[in-house]
C-alpha cells in the first residue's frame, strides 16, 4: 500500500481528501494534519510515501515544506493540491520535486488519475540498475500523466461547466443559488442547478440548505477555496 499524508488547513477539505484517497485501490491514509510543522514532524516519525499537500497553510507555505523535506533527506514525494495558479509557484514546485500538481477545486476522478499515475510511476521506478535507453526514461515519466480525461455526464458540456465554475468562484459570502447562476451565465435555472449539483457531488463545491420563513429550503452553493 502507498502511504499518503493529507495536509490541508481546512478540516472539512482535509476529510474530503482523506475519503478520496481511501477510495483509490493501493493507497492508504497514513495521517491527516493541518499545518506545515505538523506535516514535517509526521514525516520524520512515521513512514510516508507521498504527501498530498495544500500550499496555503496557516504557519508556512507548502513550498517551504517541500524544501524542508528535501533538506531533511526525507524520501517523500509530494503531490500539490492547491488553488495557487501563479506560474512562478508552479515552476518552483517542479524545482523542489513536486511530482504532480492538482488545482483546486477538483473532482474525485481528477485526484484518482493523479494517484494512479503516481502508482504507475513508482511501480516502474522500483528496483536498482539502469534504464536500457531513452524509451525507458520517457515511459517512466509518461506514467505520471493521466491516461485520459474522465468524460462529463451525458448532456453536459465543458464550456458550460467552466462558466458555472467561474461564477461559483465569485460567489458572495451567502453563496450562489441556481437562479443566480442561471442569470449570470445565460443558461436555464434547471441547467445551472444540474451543473452546480455536479460540482458539489465531485467535491468542487459545498452545498448548504438555507431555511426561510415558508416553504422548502433554498439550496445555495459555495466554492471550495482552501
Amino acid at each position: 500500500m502507498i502511504r499518503v499524508l493529507v495536509v490541508d488547513d481546512d478540516k472539512v477539505v482535509a476529510e474530503a481528501h482523506r475519503q478520496y484517497v481511501e477510495r483509490v485501490a493501493g493507497f492508504t491514509v497514513a495521517g491527516v494534519v493541518h499545518t506545515g510543522a505538523d506535516a514535517l514532524r509526521f514525516c520524520e516519525r512515521e513512514p510516508v510515501d507521498v504527501v498530498l499537500l495544500d500550499f496555503y497553510l496557516p504557519d508556512t507555505h507548502g513550498l517551504t515544506v517541500c524544501r524542508a523535506l528535501r533538506a531533511g533527506g526525507l524520501a517523500v514525494d509530494v503531490i500539490a493540491v492547491t488553488s495557487a495558479r501563479d506560474l512562478a509557484v508552479v515552476r518552483t514546485a517542479v524545482s523542489v520535486g513536486v511530482v504532480q500538481y492538482l488545482l483546486k477545486p477538483f473532482t474525485f476522478a481528477s485526484l484518482r488519475d493523479k494517484l494512479e499515475g503516481y502508482a504507475r510511476f513508482r511501480e516502474r521506478a522500483e528496483g536498482a540498475g539502469e534504464v536500457s535507453g531513452q524509451a525507458d526514461v520517457d515511459g517512466l515519466l509518461a506514467a505520471l500523466r493521466p491516461a485520459g480525461q474522465a468524460p462529463l455526464p451525458k448532456g453536459m458540456s465543458a464550456p458550460t461547466l467552466e462558466a458555472i465554475t467561474e461564477v461559483l468562484a465569485e460567489a458572495p459570502p451567502d453563496g450562489l443559488s441556481a437562479a443566480a447562476a442561471a442569470s449570470l451565465t445565460g443558461v436555464s435555472r434547471v441547467t445551472a442547478r444540474r451543473y452546480l449539483e455536479y460540482l458539489a457531488d465531485n467535491g468542487m463545491a459545498l452545498r448548504r440548505p438555507t431555511y426561510g420563513q415558508v416553504g422548502r429550503p433554498e439550496v445555495r452553493f459555495y466554492p471550495v477555496t482552501h
